[in-house]
Order: C-alpha cells, then structure tokens, then sequence
C-alpha cells in the first residue's frame, strides 16, 4: 500500500487524541505515511482516562446482531465499520498491545488490570516508536483561504498544509476534558450538514420533595426494572440499577434509556418511566402477603416486614403514592409493580457521558471523508451516532477511527493514480 502514495506530501494530520484518533494515527503510521497528530490538551486521552476510573469497559462479547443493536438508528451506518473491527478485534488489539482482556460477568470487557493508563501508556509509546508526531496544546481554530490548518499555541497562531485530515474531537461533553464542541460551528460555516448536539447516557430531572431529596441523594435502587413506552408504542425496557441524586435520577439503567427518555421529553414535555420494584414477586403474590394483619405496625414497617420494600424503595412509594393507597392491597401491589415517575428535562449536556449529533452521515462517503471538503475525514464522537454505555462507545470510537485512518489512505492512493495520469 505505501509504495502507492505519493513519493513527497504533506504530513497527514490527525486531529483529536481520544480512540478515535489515535487509531487514525496507528492505522497512517503502519502504512508509512508522515503522521502530526494534534490535541488542545497537556496530553492525549484525557476522557478515556476519566472512562476507565471504575474499570475500563473496551467492548462487549455479546452476540453480533444484539451488539450491533445497541447502535439503534445509527446500526445501519456504523455497521461496516464495527463488522471490520468490532469486539473481538478490539480484543486481539489489546492482546498484541500487551493488554490482555478478560469477559466479567455482565458480558463487558475489560483489561485484566481493570486500568486505562496502562493501555494509554503503551499505545502512545507505540505510536512515538513508530514516527507520530505528537503536538499537545495546539487548539484547532479552522482553515486559512489557502487551506491551511490554523493552531492556537502557547507560542501563538501556527499554520500548516497538510496532506489530509482526520477530524477526531470527540462530540460536547465533559469539555474540561477537550471535548468543547467548539468544532460544530468551524464545519457549519464550511456548509457540512450537521445534527445538534443533545446529551446521551446522561441524567434526568426529577421535581422531588424537600424531604425525600434530603433523605435519600445518592441511594441507588438495585434489581428493578425500568420501562419507557415511546409515543409511537414502542416499550424500551431494562434491568439494573440506578441512583437518586438531588435533581433526578442518573445511573446505568438510567442511561441504557437514555435516548428514548430524552426524546420523549422532547415531543412531550416530559416522560413517564415506570420502574417494578419487585421484579421477583407477583402482583397476586404482594396483595396476598401486604393483605396480612398489620396490627400495630406502622404502614411503613408493615410494608417492609410483608414486602422487604424499604428505605429509598419505600421512600419512592411514599413519594409518588397517594397515602390513601398504602391502606389499599391491590393498588400499593400494583404501584410497587408499576411506580410511574415523571421525568421533566435532561441533566446538563457537558455532564452527559456522551453526546448525540453532531457530523451527519449524509455529510460524510463510506470513508468517513466529508463530501464537501474532499481530504478531511470524520471519527468518533463527532459523528452523529450513540449508544448505551457497557463498551459501545469505546467499541464505535475505535472502528471509526480505523476507517478514516483507511480512507485517508485510499483517497491518497487514488490522488496519486490521477496525478500520473494527468502527468503522462
């Protein structure tokens, strides 16, 4: 492949230290082009350092079509992309990297160690061992009308020309890490077709009661089941847990709804989720033991000792129940099978965990190169795609990235084609 590109270019530069675009980088060096990559940051992989703080998730081992799911109406795009370098390749990178994986319980993946840093450290002595230029600190502020890539530095405005670019700048969230979105209005006024951003895997607003904020921020509930069913009927539902926080509720089964929550808010003003508490008990099964002689237990204690239903379990009944239905066996069953919550509004888009919008695939070729700027490809977070945490993420990130390293490639092997033949 590199005896195809042209004998003298410019460096290719990558933009954006994350997976996405150190992958680019990886995929360029290994083919013998000259390779700057360029971060705002102090050092690269900012973000993927603070994701991997709890254990760092690389992917998921569940089967195929369920995994290539989980990227809802962005499966048919990303498609091709994870089917060349999904979970089990994600895998055997890791492996010849030094980082062997193993599979926990829930299906996740993770490094032995648990760490990101280690993996981080190894890939970027790699990448410098293999010729990547890295310049840290160096904001991208756009292109000059002879298209050279403009800098902000410590030492001031740099330019330079390049002989591609793969944007990888991640989407608009947590931008204390580098992800400002600050890149959204350099390509709107270059006409690139783009979505806006909205926050995923993120928080939602709850109106809680003085007493029942005071009482219980930072509980999690754990086995219950959480349910949306959109306007178009659609039920989205799941198991897990999630934690109650002083504006709402936030948490894993909490963010694997995200994107249908948020786009119920959106056409509705708020949306309904409905939570079973008692996953492992039948509605007959709580009217019959809730049905017992209380005596001179209190409701709460009585509900606890026929139920186990207590602390912030019972704090959310008491919370959205009306108290004439705790005396009520049919109705309180039926609400700890059914507890509806209304939720009002997304938490903040930069403490989302991730974002939706941003680059329209309609904007970009099956290279990932944007039509309207031919040379100038597009990865990870800036792409207009989500998906639930558990390692889709990272898994999508670094897929992107090899393709546009790929397409870089492609577009200068077909570059130097049409050169020789307007030469000869």
């Amino acid at each position: 492949m590199p005896g195809t590109l042209p004998a003298q270019t410019p460096p290719i530069v990558v933009i954006g230290g994350g997976p996405a675009g150190l992958m680019a980088a990886e995929v360029l060096i290994q083919s013998g082009v000259r390779v700057h990559l360029y971060d705002s940051m102090p050092s690269v992989g900012r973000k993927f350092l603070v994701a991997g703080k709890g254990g760092l998730n690389l992917t998921h081992s569940e089967p195929r079509e369920q995994f290539l799911a989980r990227y809802g109406s962005r499966q048919k795009q990303l498609e091709p992309y994870l089917i060349e370098f999904g979970p089990d390749a994600l895998r055997k990178w890791a492996a010849e990297l030094g980082i062997p994986t193993f599979i926990g319980t829930s299906g996740r993946v993770f490094p032995t160690d648990m760490k990101a840093a280690p993996l981080l450290y190894l890939w970027k002595q790699r990448l410098l061992a293999s010729g990547v230029i890295f310049h840290m600190r160096h904001k991208w502020l756009g292109w000059l009308a002879d298209g050279a890539l403009r800098f902000e530095t410590p030492d001031g405005e740099e330019n330079l020309q390049a002989g591609a670019v793969v944007l990888a700048l991640g989407g608009a969230s947590w931008a204390k890490l580098g992800s400002t979105g600050a890149w959204f209005s350099i390509l709107a006024s270059k006409g690139i077709e783009l979505a806006p951003f909205k926050p995923a895997n993120c928080s939602f607003e709850v109106t809680w009661s003085e007493h029942f904020r005071a009482k219980f921020d930072g509980q999690p509930l754990k086995s219950v089941i959480l349910s949306l069913t959109n306007a178009q009927g659609i039920t989205f539902q799941r198991q897990g847990e999630f934690i109650v926080t002083p504006q709402g509720l936030e948490g894993s089964l909490i963010y694997a709804l995200s994107a249908p929550i948020r786009d119920e808010i959106e056409t509705n003003s708020k949306a309904i989720v409905h939570v079973n508490l008692a996953p492992d008990w039948t509605v007959e099964r709580l009217v019959e033991r809730l049905s017992q002689p209380r005596g001179s237990r209190s409701l709460s204690n009585h509900l606890e000792k026929a139920t186990g239903i207590k602390g912030v379990k019972a704090g959310l009944l008491w919370e959205f129940v009306p108290k004439s239905d705790f005396t009520n066996h049919h109705k309180l069953a039926a609400a700890i099978h059914d507890l509806q919550i209304p939720l009002t509004a997304p938490g903040p888009l930069d403490e989302a965990i991730s974002t939706a919008g941003g680059v329209s695939f309609d904007a970009v070729d099956e290279h990932l190169m944007l039509r309207k700027l031919p040379g100038v490809f597009c990865a990870g977070e800036m792409l207009d795609w989500e998906a639930p945490t558990g390692g889709y993420l990272m898994t999508a990130c670094f897929a992107t990235g090899r393709t546009a390293g790929l397409g870089v490639l492609s577009w200068l092997q077909n570059t130097a084609r049409m050169s020789a033949r307007q030469e000869r």
